[in-house]
């Protein structure tokens, strides 16, 4: 059985961890399985979004560790913990999660782009009830999704909130009774259905703000937003909206 399924739907790659008896412990098969779904993602042009998710009723519970224990790690070098913590896809990533993502599980939710939960999911990064330190991205990024006091009080507590609560902090975007793949899927799609090249250029701009200056933010903006103006898919746009019909873009 394989650690990690694909399946692809209008221009969405649907990413699922395949470990239910592990409460999709992530293990170092399991990694290279999200790597590899992820250069897919990038490198195919008709695909414009991703969701990973878990089988089984919980999305993550964290790193593996009877692999642990046996010396495997559930790293990939240069993309870090499950492929992604360190570094993700250039096109916009989704996670739908249900039950828990706790510890790298919450990790791997952080380093996607944007979160859709069914309303009785569980997160939180819990190591230091271990004696151990979230090192895979939690307490590097959090604060900057929810704010420096909640994440503080996450790493420092290790408790874990309920999807209600994640919602309403700023971590979970959006919330549902139903199943947190279908609903991902309704926000997949809308986002797959816009122009590639500003997908990328849109994702790479809200990532990289934080490191630009004040002095400088409209430059570097201006480096990375000035290529998509000037491509065909730009003219494409205008062109589709004037004779109001759906564009059909080319990537270029």
């Amino acid at each position: 059985m394989s650690e990690v399924t694909t399946d692809i739907q209008d221009g969405v790659i649907i990413v699922t961890l395949n470990r239910p008896e592990a409460k999709n412990a992530m293990n170092k098969a399991a990694a290279e399985g999200i790597r590899a779904a992820m250069q897919q993602l990038d490198d195919d042009n008709s695909l414009n979004a991703g969701i990973i998710t878990g089988a089984g009723g919980t999305f993550c519970s964290g790193m593996d560790l009877k692999g642990f224990l046996k010396g495997e790690s559930p790293m990939v070098d240069g993309y870090g913990f499950g492929g992604i913590c360190q570094k993700g896809p250039e096109k916009p990533l989704i996670a739908a999660i249900e039950g828990y993502a706790l510890a790298g599980g919450m990790e791997l939710a952080i380093a996607c782009d944007l979160r859709v939960a069914n309303d009785k999911a569980q997160f939180g990064i819990p190591e230091v009830k271990r004696s151990l330190v979230a090192a895979a991205g939690g307490l590097l990024h959090l604060s900057s999704i929810v704010g420096k006091g909640v994440a503080m009080e996450l790493a420092l507590t290790g408790d874990f909130i309920d999807a209600q609560r994640a919602y309403e902090v700023g971590f979970v975007n959006r919330l549902t009774e139903g199943a947190a793949l279908d609903e991902a899927m309704k926000l997949a799609t809308s986002i797959a259905a816009n122009g590639p090249l500003a997908l990328k250029a849109s994702k790479k701009i809200v990532n990289d703000r934080p490191d630009w200056t004040s002095e400088n933010m409209w430059q570097e903006q201006t480096k990375i937003m000035m290529p998509v103006f000037a491509s065909d898919d730009s003219k494409e746009g205008a062109r589709a909206f004037a004779e109001k019909r759906k564009p059909v873009w080319k990537g270029k």
